[in-house]
Formats: C-alpha cells, structure tokens, sequence
C-alpha cells in the first residue's frame, strides 16, 4: 500500500525522538553559580571543619548559600546569585590561605536521574559560558641555567673519562667555569670540550689557580629561549588534551609568554593545578664518603621533612626522557608511578645503574612555585610574586640490577598524587618553569545583550520559517514545522552528546540550519505539486517523496562537504560554526526525508482523499 510504513520503521522513528529529546533535556537546567575549594596539591583534601568555617565566614558576609558538598575530596557551595561569586572566593581564599584553591566554578544542576543515562549539556564558549583564562610567563633565565646544570654535568662525566683532573665547576649568567689542577689539564680540557661544545666560547682565567670560562654565544642563548617556549606551548596543550577541554585555546603571546584559555571548565582548581604545574624529575644517585663536598648537594623527603640524604650533584636523567607514564600500586598495595624512557634516556639510565649496582638511586621531585609577598613602593602597598623551588625526594631505593626503559616510582602519598605526577610525565616535562602572570574567570565577552540577541535570532528565525510555510503550503506546512521541531532537538541533542562546544557563530549555525531545513521540504512539498497535475493524490504524494530524495541528498552533501573542509583548516569560531552546520545537515535530511515522511504517512496515507490541502 502507498504511504505506508512498517511498525518497525515508525518504532524507529519515535525511538530516535525519544533519545533525543532526553539527551537535549539538560540544556534546560542552568548552572549553578558556585565556588570550589580543594587542595593546593594532589595529596590535599578539604574537611567539614574548613566547609563550616568557609560557610560561617560567608553568612557573616551576607551572601546567601544554595548548598555545599564535599565530593573526592573537594568542596563545593553553591551560590544563589552570580554576582555574589568572586566575593565568595576572595573571602574563602583569605580565610584558608595557602594551603587551599579557592575557585570560581559553575556547578552542573542536571537531575541525577538525566546524568545516569550520561545525558549533559552542551558545552558553551568564551563567548557564551565563559571559562578560565590564564597568562603564563615562562622563566627564560630558569632555561637557560637548566641547559647549563645539564651541560655541566655532561662536561664533568667527560672530564673523568678522559682523566683529565678539575677542582669545581660553577654555573651561573650564562657562563660555566672549570678549575683545574695544572694548565696542562685546562688545555686538554678546552681541545676536548671545544670540539664538543660549538655553541660556547672559550677564554683562560689564572684566579688562583688555571680556570677555564665557557660562554654561551648570542645565537645559542636565544635557540634555547625559542626552545623553552616551544616545548612548553607543546606541553601546555597535552596538559590541556588531558583535562579534557573543548576547543581550549593555548598560544604564544610576546617573547616569553603563553595564553591558555578553557572555555566552559567545571574544575577551574585542577585546570590551574595541571596547566601550572611545573613538576620535574631528576634522576640521582646518593653521595658516598668519596663524593667530593663541592658534588653533593643535600635535600629532605616531601612526606617526611624529618628524613633527609645527601645526592650527587650529577644528574642521571630528567623528566623529559619520560616517554608515557602510568598508575598501578604495589605488592603492598601502595600506589605506584610505572615509567617508560625514550631510547636516549634508557641507555643512559642502564648505564648509569649497570655500574652502580648495590648503591642507592633517588628520585628527586622539582616543583617551581611563586607566592605573594606585599611591599611598600612609593609610599603604596604593592603585591609582587616571588618565584621558589621546592625540592624533594620521592623515592630512594637500592639499584639491585641494571635497569632500561622501563621501571617504577614508589613512596607516593596517595593514588591522587601517583595520578597527577603521572599525568604531568606523561604529557611532556616543562623546558623552563611557568609562572601565572594573570589569571582570572572570563565572563561572556560580547557581553549578555549579545547573547541574548542570538538567543532572539534563533527564535525570530524559527517563526519565520514556520509562518512561511504554513501560509505557503498549507497542512503540509503543519507537517514541515513540526520535523523542523524535531530537527532542532535532534542537533541540540546531538551536540551535547558528542560534546560539542556552542559559540556565538555555532548560534549563527543553528539558525542556517533552520533556514535549510526546510529546502528538504519545499523540494518534496513542489515535487508533488507537480505530480498532482498527472497522479492520484497518494500516487502524488508517493513520487514527491520518492523523487524529491536524489535532489535533497545532492544538495547537502555539497554543503556537507564545504563544513567538513572549514572545520579541518578552521580554527576557535570558525570549527565552532562548522560542527553546528555540519550536525543541522544530518539531523536535516533525516527529519525532512524519515520524519516528514513518517507524518504525513500518519495523516493521509492510505486514505481516501479528494483534495490535497498543499
């Protein structure tokens, strides 16, 4: 019979609308406006007693309270009003002190029964949600005393292989200086390192006894500032991959500073715990009695301040030759980090222990951190960021084989901070440390009446559309409006699923797509028309659709095509408009071919009809 479905085709169907409309319900509940507050670092967890004190201050201030959780760890209360959030952070912030992140966040408020299914909503843009934004400045003089240590301590390991006899060495202001026993040791010295060495320039000094200056050149000092800023642009946006951000931006700004902005983040604190992060790892043996006291350098444990060892100054590998890095725990359940090196980094590491079997090997952790220190400068107080490192050992355990690529890292605090310091290996080691320069929560920035406008335009758009076609075909225009309905809850739902980030150009998206939506339909609804004049009404009806569908699939493939190539060169608001448009035409052809077809079988098919209202 004509204008006949099976059942399992309208099943099929109604089960594609149901999904979808599940999947789009989330974007009804707004965000709850809310501050968070967790650990400074991974092993850190906030109580009930700092949430009471953190609530007490708030009513003290007058600002109203929706609600508070602890979950993991970190505390959460929900706010009443926006406006009320900053204020909120900067009184817990000031309570809390240090030890604490206090953050503005916008609280998920989706039903649970919703997020059981794994239903959410979509994620906004900078130019919608907002999100945090972050300027970075990276320590260029940090990079180049770091290239230094490491050539140093290459230069001494080749100074003792040629038995070639120095005093002590000294790093500092872009220079190296050797002292050695005799000027004969100073020249064979100089002729070894200078082939070796092409990028420093070499000059004698006689302070006391025969020295040796390297300098770095000019050209070698700004490869290696280029170098730091690249590797950690490249480290920055492995960080940012693995916090899971839609369309994060993160680029270089000047000669020494990065821009990482995270639209729509829910965690702000960990965003800026992992993008900021500057841990390292420095691969270490311990001093003996023969160590010289000019070669050994003294540090205490992170988990225990009481215990403490004496290492080489010598570094036997770095973080960066860390190729991936995983979480697993120990025979005694103790969490563990599970190290795989690059090529370079396991023969150095195999060498290293195949010749120090029995003595103890340290894994020193490195972390470049800044607090703030308030000064008087022209008779007014002024907040300055003093830069430190905190360094720590982590493990210390006997070498009882030689080892290669791979092997594990234990004396973690807890499974959060064997995740973290994982995460941080993983996604590349920092060529120089970072430090915050600016860091704040960005609000819409082509403000709210903007926003709403394009809210306005989806609106004025979609009644345009649904009063043209009405008027022009009728009940069949009926038919239209209610698969374009249908259409614009299957991309809403769409992109929440897929995770798709809205912007204010993918709102420009949405409203082509309504726009084109109804091509589809004027095709078929013309198309029968046409074969009205020589059909049967369900004849008709049955070769418009039929007809129809060749025209329709050729015209959104072409355009289909055109958004897959804007959003492969595209970048930000392009990718944003190209994700919308490309979704619209998907969810467009099914709705005009399946859906609109599917209604009107409901309505007339095979019926007896002697007119057709189109």
């Amino acid at each position: 019979m004509l204008n006949r479905y099976p059942l399992w085709k309208y099943l099929l169907i109604l089960l594609v609308i149901i999904v979808g409309v599940l999947y789009a319900l989330p974007n009804l509940y707004p965000k709850d406006p809310a501050i968070q507050i967790s650990g400074a670092n991974a092993s850190a967890t906030v109580s009930g007693d700092e949430m009471n004190r953190v609530a007490r201050a708030l009513e003290d201030a007058g600002i109203n309270v929706a609600s508070r959780s602890i979950d993991n760890g970190t505390g959460l209360f929900r706010l009443a009003s926006d406006n009320q959030q900053t204020r909120a952070r900067d009184i817990a912030g000031e309570l809390l002190g240090q030890q604490y992140t206090v953050a503005l966040n916008l609280a998920d408020s989706t039903p649970q029964w919703l997020r059981a299914i794994g239903a959410k909503p979509m994620n906004l843009g900078l130019d919608l949600r907002g999100g945090v934004h972050f300027l970075l400045e990276v320590d260029m003089d940090a990079a180049i005393e770091q290239r230094l240590e490491l050539n140093a301590s290459a230069m001494r390991d080749t100074l003792r292989s040629e038995g070639i006899r120095y005093r002590d060495s000294e790093a500092s202001d872009q220079t190296l200086s050797f002292s050695f026993a005799s000027e004969a040791d100073r020249d064979r010295a100089r002729s070894l390192l200078a082939s070796q060495y092409q990028n420093y320039s070499f000059s004698n000094t006689d302070e006391g006894r025969p020295g040796l200056t390297l300098s770095l050149n000019p050209q070698a000092v700004s490869e290696i500032q280029d170098y730091a800023i690249n590797q950690n642009l490249t480290t920055l946006r492995n960080r940012v991959n693995e916090l899971g951000v839609s369309e994060p931006l993160v680029q270089r700004q000047g000669p020494n500073r990065i821009v990482v902005e995270l639209p729509g983040v829910q965690d702000t604190a960990e965003a800026k715990r992992i993008v900021g992060a500057t841990a390292n790892l420095e691969f270490r043996l311990e001093a003996t009695d023969s160590t010289p006291e000019d070669q050994r350098q003294t540090f205490s444990f992170r988990n225990d301040d009481s215990r403490r060892a004496a290492l080489e100054r010598d570094v036997i590998i770095t973080g960066d030759r860390v190729s991936n890095a995983s979480t697993s725990f120990d025979e005694s359940g103790r969490p563990q980090v599970n190290i795989n090196l690059d090529g370079q980094g396991g023969s150095q590491m195999n060498r290293a222990s195949r010749a120090n079997i029995g003595r103890n090997m340290a894994v020193l952790y490195i972390e470049h951190r800044t607090r703030d220190r308030t000064v008087m400068k022209n008779g007014e107080q002024v907040t300055e960021r003093v830069p430190y490192t905190e360094r720590g050992i982590i493990s210390l355990a006997t070498i009882q084989s030689a080892l290669g690529n791979q092997f594990r890292i234990t004396g973690l605090d807890s499974p959060a901070e064997a995740r973290e310091l994982s995460l941080l290996l993983r996604s590349g080691s920092l060529a120089a440390p970072i430090y915050f320069a600016q860091e704040r929560t960005i609000g819409p920035s082509l403000g709210q009446q903007n926003i709403e406008r394009g809210v306005i335009s989806v609106i004025v758009g979609l009644l345009l559309v649904v009063a043209f076609m009405i008027a022009r075909y009728k009940a069949f225009g009926v038919i239209a409006n209610l698969s374009l309905a249908v259409n614009l809850v299957l991309l809403i739902a769409a992109m929440s699923v897929l995770g798709a980030t809205l912007t204010l150009p993918g709102i420009a998206g949405i409203v082509l797509t309504l726009g084109m939506a109804v091509d589809a339909n004027v095709l078929i609804f013309e198309r029968i028309r046409e074969e009205l004049r020589a059909r049967p009404i369900q004849q008709a009806i049955h070769a418009g659709y039929e007809r129809a569908f060749t025209s329709i699939v050729d015209a959104n493939i072409t355009t289909l095509l055109v958004a897959v190539i804007l959003f492969s060169i595209g970048t930000g608001p392009v990718r944003g408009f190209a994700v919308t448009l490309s979704l619209g035409i998907i969810t467009s052809v099914f709705t005009a071919v399946m859906v609109s077809r599917a209604i009107t079988n409901l309505s007339v098919g095979g019926k007896s009809i002697k007119k057709l209202w189109i």
